[in-house]
């Protein structure tokens, strides 16, 4: 069987070496030793100001909503994992869709500012697997309308823009840490701030608002990942050079034997150092996309309709109609994406999509 992705593990041994320190320290939570060394180790090799790892990837973008969104109208993007739309819906917010851009499939920049209305508090983005959206646009609408901007990176581990950490960009930057990332913890993710004073409120925002032992800050929740989450992601990180290539590898195959006369993927935007988090292809139809997806289901090989359906569509939503994040959801699968992908397993799926496209 060949699923869209599989959770790498490091070796029992290394990961056993990582929990050794816990046992040792009988620290099993609390931000001990193994949280700061990673948090340290994500901000040194990717030049980050300030993160705050957490003990998964959506708790980080309700804290963010909670700091910023002011129960206000958030503009957002259509074509995201719902997490996107529910956490906004869930800090009392409302979002307020903008269609996409048809190829780099990220929040169409050019069509925000005819969004924003006197209730609008906050611009919250993703960079749809790992593509970064254009950054450099939002920032200046969220200046010019005095709006807060909140990134959604799920997907974003080792991504980087005119070199720099997607991370850095944004009021706040969120990512998660899922089995199923690049980079995970388990379960996991981070926020990441530049700035002091939010930086702060983001810190005992994710400790139930403690000042001390006794005191508090302000509201808080509680958002602390455990040594055992941190073990797990010491061990992954020491093999991110192999996860990266070997990832890499499976993408250039696709591009390399993909028919792209017949399909289209993702353009990454420019001046972009990718992470090949995931490869989308898109197909002509809907009807195309079922007829391949029943063919590699045969064979035992399962892609993912992701992101499937676009969320202004979702029942709890409603939004409205929202053309090309509507088309490309219903034509928009992921490929298998993993390390330890065979090329005799890959050229099996390039010859069933080629062979129907």
């Amino acid at each position: 069987m060949i699923n869209v992705t599989k959770t790498f593990l490091p070796t029992i041994e290394a990961y056993q070496s990582y929990l050794n320190r816990a046992w040792e320290k009988v620290w099993l939570t609390n931000r001990g030793e193994l949280t700061l060394e990673l948090e340290n180790k994500i901000k040194e090799t990717y030049k980050i100001n300030n993160i705050i790892i957490t003990n998964n990837g959506t708790i980080p973008l309700q804290i963010a909503l909670k700091l910023l969104g002011n129960q206000g109208e958030i503009i957002t993007t259509p074509f995201s994992y719902v997490a996107t739309t529910s956490a906004i819906i869930w800090e009392n917010c409302k979002p307020v869709f903008v269609d996409i851009h048809p190829e780099y499939l990220s929040i169409d920049e050019s069509k925000i500012e005819a969004a924003i209305t006197p209730k609008t508090t906050a611009i919250l983005a993703t960079h749809v697997f790992g593509n970064p959206c254009h950054v450099d646009a939002i920032e200046k609408i969220a200046k010019k309308h005095n709006l807060s901007v909140i990134y959604d990176a799920a997907h974003c581990f080792g991504v980087t823009y005119n070199n720099n950490s997607i991370f850095n960009y944004g009021n706040i930057s969120t990512c998660s840490f899922h089995a199923t990332k690049i980079f995970h913890t388990g379960e996991g993710g981070a926020m990441f701030c530049n700035d002091k004073d939010l930086y702060h409120k983001l810190f005992y925002s994710h400790n139930f608002g403690h000042k001390g032992p006794l005191d508090f800050h302000g509201l808080g929740i509680n958002a602390k990942i455990s040594e055992l989450q941190s073990a797990m992601g010491l061990a992954v990180f020491d093999n991110l050079d192999h996860i990266f290539s070997e990832r890499k590898k499976v993408v250039e195959f696709y591009l390399n034997n993909l028919n792209f006369d017949a399909l289209a993927t993702m353009k990454i935007r420019e001046n972009t150092e990718w992470n090949y988090s995931y490869f989308p292809v898109i197909f002509n139809s809907e009807e195309e996309l079922l007829k391949v997806q029943k063919k590699l289901n045969e064979a035992e090989i399962f892609p993912r309709r992701y992101f499937y359906p676009s969320l202004n569509t979702i029942e709890f939503v409603k939004g409205e109609t929202m053309p090309i994040s509507e088309s490309i959801a219903s034509r928009i699968v992921c490929l298998p994406l993993y390390v330890g992908l065979e090329n005799e397993q890959l050229k099996q799926i390039t010859e069933i999509i080629n062979s129907i496209c």
